[in-house]
């Protein structure tokens, strides 16, 4: 296995392995290289979207996201601890 997720949920999956730019895992053509450990998108996610790993909402997405994009820092913002944030 190449990659890993936990829930039907699940709109990004865990790379396992150094993965490159037009590498195919499971359904999704990765659209840039993967670093082992770190995530990509299973589906196109839209800014404001809630990234949902392993069933739980980890961030959401802070600009549109494209199937197959990695899923980092650079396209997350944290929603856990937020004082500024409501929680409805």
């Amino acid at each position: 296995m190449d990659y890993i997720t936990i829930s039907t949920k699940d709109n990004v999956a865990t790379a396992l392995r150094d993965c490159k730019g037009g590498d195919i895992l499971g359904n999704v053509v990765l659209l840039e290289s993967i670093k082992s450990g770190h995530k990509f998108a299973l589906q196109n996610i839209m800014k404001g979207d809630l990234i949902i790993k392993y069933g739980e909402a980890i961030g959401k997405a802070s600009c549109n996201i494209t199937k197959g994009e990695h899923v980092h820092i650079h396209n997350i913002e944290g929603i856990r601890g937020r004082g500024d944030l409501t929680q409805s």
